[in-house]
């Protein structure tokens, strides 16, 4: 085993502890998921990738020997990884259990398998090396990117529910301290991708110091309640032909509503008893004609 300098074993436990806090970050979300019995709009992407990146990283170690810390961190956050991704699996509607299984599928069994078959056969000593550090590098920045694709969701309902505030702040710790790791072994397939990983970091915390107090803004998008307001509206009209006969009834459909532009005017009581009371006296009135 090489002998390091005592800044490189100090910076590679550092990142050690603090990786392994990034692991256990999630773990409220995961908690309120198995108290409401529901992912609600917690996605399982951003683990997936994880548990991606903590295979390619074991794989790059043991190419690269005297890796120790490499080894122990990835083979951590692979058993936690996973764990999380069996809870999601199990809590998750149908249709995303479904989804999340075939990406599973696509890119951890078919994915590494594939990479690991080429590498392994179509690439020697260095070379191999080179090219799995480069992939590594890759999907490295993928993993700090992951959680950025709930941003959009929080500017929208500018609320940071769906985005945890420790797994952001423990996300740019880790990536100093294994910069400083990567740029102290000379290794920048390590060091390069924690220059944005930091970036990344400190643009999650800004968004969340911004809308953590900021007022919730609920979306219409549920179909139960489109159809609780179609139903609305089409009383509205049945009310409408009864005070106005002449009047051709429409029937709206919940996919012809547009939520945005609706305005639901209340009726006022008074003018709908007045208007089906005028109706029935023109109607007496004809009768009296009639009989005439």
């Amino acid at each position: 085993m090489a002998i390091h300098h005592p800044l490189t074993l100090a910076f590679g436990l550092l990142g050690n502890i603090i990786s392994f806090m990034v692991f256990l970050a999630p773990m409220p979300t995961f908690y309120k998921i198995y108290k409401k019995k529901t992912t609600e709009g917690f996605q399982a992407l951003p683990y997936a990738v994880a548990l991606f990146s903590c295979m390619l990283w074991i794989y790059y170690a043991l190419l690269k020997q005297d890796a120790t810390f490499l080894i122990t961190i990835n083979s951590v956050g692979c058993v936690i990884e996973t764990v999380y991704l069996a809870i999601f699996l199990f809590y998750s509607p149908k249709k995303a259990r479904i989804s999340t299984v075939k990406f599973l599928l696509l890119l951890n069994v078919l994915g590494y398998g594939l990479m690991l078959v080429l590498t392994l056969f179509l690439a020697k000593g260095e070379i191999r090396l080179k090219v799995v550090g480069w992939i590594c590098l890759v999907f490295n920045l993928t993993v700090f990117a992951a959680p950025l694709c709930i941003l959009k969701k929080v500017i929208r309902t500018k609320s940071v529910e769906f985005m945890p505030f420790p797994l952001s702040f423990f996300l740019t710790l880790g990536a100093v301290m294994w910069f400083f790791y990567g740029f102290l072994l000379k290794d920048y397939n390590i060091a390069f991708p924690n220059i944005l990983g930091f970036m990344f970091g400190i643009a999650q915390m800004v968004l969340y110091i911004v809308y953590k107090n900021a007022k919730k803004v609920v979306l219409l998008e549920e179909p139960s309640k489109v159809q609780e307001l179609s139903d609305h509206i089409i009383e509205v009209m049945k009310i409408s032909t009864m005070v106005c006969p002449d009047l051709t009834p429409v029937v709206l459909q919940p996919n012809d509503i547009n939520i945005d532009l609706i305005e639901v005017i209340p009726l006022d009581p008074n003018n709908v008893v007045k208007g089906i009371n005028a109706e029935e006296s023109k109607e007496d009135m004809d009768d009296a004609s009639t009989k005439v």
